[in-house]
């Protein structure tokens, strides 16, 4: 396929993405579903094996649909346990972990989805290899440099020539110290964390309750993992620090729980960390962009990391697609910064207050009231919507729900309980959907971003043509 802005000595690949994570595999998914040639490259020989990122929120279900893995999310999570209290070896009391909403016809998740990070990984994979792609391990970057036309990286196994870069590989990313961009930040907590992925014999804990202690030496949780037969452990070292071996971890369970050691029959994996809150300088220097954990660092307790790097890339792919294949303006990738920058920052101070127990977990951690009002490519109000809001979902009269009409790499123009005069061009990118009224719309006309937003909106399609041409939409192209 030809690509525009591209140079043909920008030979290898359109897009190099550094790294195998969520952020990274997400946006190598969304990538090759728009047909753009793209490489995945991840220094370790296999992915990420832990647990980690558990808690998919409301807001990443929906980009995971359209990713087109909702089923094998659906298949291999499950609703978080309630939290139940333990003092002494005896149950104190439940308590919900996260705020629970019934689903609704604009919002159709109303709570987050339990999976343990390595599965997402895995589901996130096979979807890759589904659109014809697949991560190349054991490959590091060892340094690039880069010209106006794009970056070339130098990695393990060779060269490799890019029209852009795409740093997915982390808090601690090669990619980003390469360009030398600083993470401002702060410690979130001085006292360090482990957390780990146990069994325990089925007779000693059941799998109905996220178990929580809290001792002297620091808490202790044990969450069980849906469709596993995993337990997550997390613990707070108020001294000295973790044990990472096996036998550590028995004994750190012994110790604080009611658990004997022999009771965890495996220690599958651990890590530790202390926790911090952080934010890259800048998201993009020349034509490498920081995405994920490389742009900002979170800490666990709000859920919020493994969802904000999804979000990353969800708003990037669709931008370097237009740019590299459909004619739009280059500057079309200047808007990830202005409008990543400001969410993570934002998302940043809620995990922090929700780590020092500040604010509790409520509609904010769903990120379904993220959106992107003001920014560069917001653009009018219409009906209850300004241009920068989520689009909702809903009935689309016509048997479908609207989140079957947006799912795909395209662009929709909805036209809600209004019978005002619709272009007919736009090309393929652009598809059109006129259904009746709807109270979580209104009245007007609704562009749809590929990421689910609003880009556009109005009464009419006046200065629609004018908003479509540089990113890439022709509205006399049939």
């Amino acid at each position: 396929m030809e690509l525009n802005n591209v140079k043909e000595t920008v030979a290898d690949t359109a897009v190099l993405i550094v790294g195998a994570g969520p952020c990274g595999l997400a946006l190598a998914c969304d990538l090759a579903r728009r047909g753009v040639p793209a490489r995945l490259v991840e220094q370790g020989a296999g992915l990420f094996p832990g647990s980690r990122g558990k808690g998919v929120q409301p807001r990443t279900r929906e980009v995971l649909d359209d990713l087109g893995v909702g089923d094998a999310v659906r298949t291999h999570g499950g609703p978080a346990p309630v939290g139940m209290a333990w003092q002494d070896g005896a149950r104190t009391g439940e308590h919900r972990m996260f705020r629970v909403a019934p689903p609704t016809e604009a919002e159709p998740y109303g709570e987050p989805w339990m999976m343990p990070q390595w599965r997402t990984q895995e589901i996130l994979l096979a979807r890759l290899r589904e659109l014809g792609g697949d991560v190349e391990f054991s490959t590091a970057l060892t340094g690039l440099d880069q010209d106006a036309d794009g970056v070339t990286a130098r990695l393990s196994t060779g060269p490799v020539r890019a029209a852009y870069l795409v740093a997915a590989d982390g808090g601690r990313s090669t990619v980003r110290r390469a360009l030398g961009i600083a993470m401002t930040g702060e410690t979130v907590d001085p006292a360090p964390m482990l957390v780990a992925d146990v069994r325990v014999a089925e007779d000693a804990l059941d799998r109905l309750n996220w178990h929580m202690m809290n001792t002297d030496a620091g808490f202790i949780t044990l969450c069980p993992l849906p469709g596993t037969a995993d337990f997550q452990l997390v613990a707070q070292f108020k001294e000295g620090a973790p044990d990472l071996s096996a036998d550590g971890v028995r004994a750190l369970v012994a110790a604080r729980t009611h658990l004997r050691a022999e009771d965890v029959t495996e220690v599958r994996w651990a890590s530790d960390f202390r926790p911090r809150a952080a934010l890259a300088d800048r998201f993009r220097a020349g034509r490498v962009l920081l995405a994920g954990d490389a742009a900002h660092v979170h800490s666990p307790a709000g859920g919020q990391g493994l969802n904000t790097s999804v979000q990353d890339a969800y708003n990037l792919g669709w931008k370097l697609g237009q740019v590299l294949l459909h004619g739009a303006s280059a500057s079309l990738v200047d808007s990830y910064e202005e409008e990543r920058r400001p969410v993570a920052a934002g998302v940043l101070g809620l995990s922090t207050r929700i780590h020092r127990g500040e604010q509790e977990r409520g509609a904010a951690t769903q990120q379904l009231g993220l959106g992107y009002r003001g920014g560069p490519l917001s653009t009018g109000r219409a009906g209850v919507l300004e241009a920068g809001d989520r689009a909702p979902d809903g009935p689309a009269g016509d048997g479908r729900r609207l989140f079957e009409v947006f799912r795909g790499p395209h662009f929709t123009l909805l036209a809600v309980g209004t019978d005002a005069e619709l272009p007919t061009g736009g090309g393929p990118m652009l598809r059109v959907h006129r259904t009746g009224a709807y109270e979580a719309y209104g009245k007007g006309l609704f562009l749809v971003r590929p990421d689910g937003y609003v880009g556009w909106a109005g009464e009419d399609a006046t200065g629609l043509a004018e908003y479509l041409a540089p990113i890439g939409l022709d509205l006399n192209r049939g």
